[in-house]
């Protein structure tokens, strides 16, 4: 015991003595957290929106005007003709094209439909699918109110009623997205730094020599492996404090579940990111080849752990690959846990994999390192 609590008290004192390290451990993570959780969402706003009035009524007036009212929309330009209207899209000067044909009002007034022409730039198709929704719901909330002008008292009196859907959204009321990222976000922080740092650590070991120096101590090897990794397992839960007070005060996220069993997950889901830095310190020589094939894998479990893009969505060999990526679950049981307010029975198949997951990852860890002179 006192042998691991030297080496613990070793590497806590080489973390808080290099000064270029601390703003890396603790600064850069509440910056990214902050500017990530702004930066990461889905909502469309400021679309530039332009449009071609050959009809100039009333109707096709108030159309035009809805947009304008939007707050999705910026009305920057009308256009007199396609082939002008075109050459802007082409420039990325504007995203919509909406054209209003002539005889718009009289054919609502005589034939009650119309269509109208909508070009919308798909370069980014996520983006334009958002666009077309948000350009379905104006026109459509436009066309209710001017059925009701054109019809007459007698027709109203005899028109079925319209169905009125009334919403009720749990968990998030407020539709507010960052409610949504920062959870997510919070994870990756948490996986990148505790994964990055562990890689390096032993790897920093071998290239100064002093690895090499501990391998002929009497020192056992999981004294050491339990000693170096100690202080990477604590500074996990130092971020995901900071974090979690980050998106209290800052981004007012809701935590109704309860705080412990948030710590009480992470501290197994910790020794899965541990035991695979120790894995991949065993097969590298140099801190930079330990950064690549840290950040590679990062980048896939980041990719398919439903933090960006629903798993559901992803064709069915990816999702059967997610089973196998420990950010995915930890994902899960955080949004759980803080928006939903889940107890541990309902976590317990995450945990269960996560456990198994730790088990495995570290005795191969164990396993690879060898204890050479």
């Amino acid at each position: 015991m006192k042998t691991i609590l030297f080496i613990v008290q070793k590497e806590f004192r080489q973390i808080f003595r290099n000064k270029g390290m601390l703003p890396i451990i603790f600064v850069l993570p509440i910056l990214q957290l902050v500017i990530l959780s702004n930066a990461a969402t889905f909502e469309i706003k400021n679309i530039k929106f332009s449009y071609i009035d050959h009809d100039k009524t009333s109707f096709s007036r108030a159309l035009i005007e809805k947009f304008d009212a939007s707050t999705y929309f910026n009305v920057v330009a009308e256009f007199s003709s396609k082939k002008a209207a075109y050459a802007e899209m082409a420039k990325d000067k504007i995203d919509v094209i909406f054209e209003i044909p002539r005889y718009f009002e009289r054919d609502l007034l005589k034939q009650k439909n119309t269509d109208i022409s909508v070009a919308i730039n798909a370069i980014d198709g996520a983006a334009a699918g958002v666009e077309n929704v948000y350009i379905n719901q104006i026109v459509q909330d436009f066309n209710k109110k001017a059925k009701v002008a054109l019809s007459s008292s007698t027709d109203m009196a005899n028109a079925p009623k319209d169905i009125v859907t009334i919403p009720s959204f749990w968990y998030n009321k407020t539709l507010n997205y960052k409610t949504f990222m920062v959870p997510g976000i919070l994870v990756l922080l948490v996986t990148m730094i505790t994964l990055f740092l562990s890689g390096m650590n032993i790897v920093r070991e071998k290239e100064i020599g002093t690895l090499e120096q501990m391998n002929v101590t009497p020192i056992k090897k999981n004294q050491f492996i339990i000693g170096k990794l100690f202080p990477f397992w604590i500074l996990g839960f130092v971020l995901l404090t900071v974090g979690l007070i980050i998106a209290k005060v800052v981004f007012d996220v809701p935590i109704i579940g309860s705080l412990g069993l948030i710590y009480f997950y992470t501290a197994f889901y910790l020794l899965v990111v541990l035991g695979m830095g120790l894995f991949i310190s065993n097969f590298t020589d140099t801190q930079q080849q330990a950064m690549f094939i840290s950040w590679f894998f990062v980048v896939i479990f980041i990719l398919m752990s439903g933090l960006f893009t629903p798993i559901e969505s992803m064709p069915m060999w990816a999702q059967y690959l997610t089973e196998f990526n420990p950010v995915k679950y930890f994902v899960q049981v955080t949004r759980m846990v803080m928006l939903k307010g889940a107890h541990f029975n309902d976590i317990l198949p995450q945990l269960t994999k996560t456990l198994i997951y730790a088990v495995i990852m570290n005795g191969l860890a164990v396993w690879s390192y060898q204890k050479t002179t």
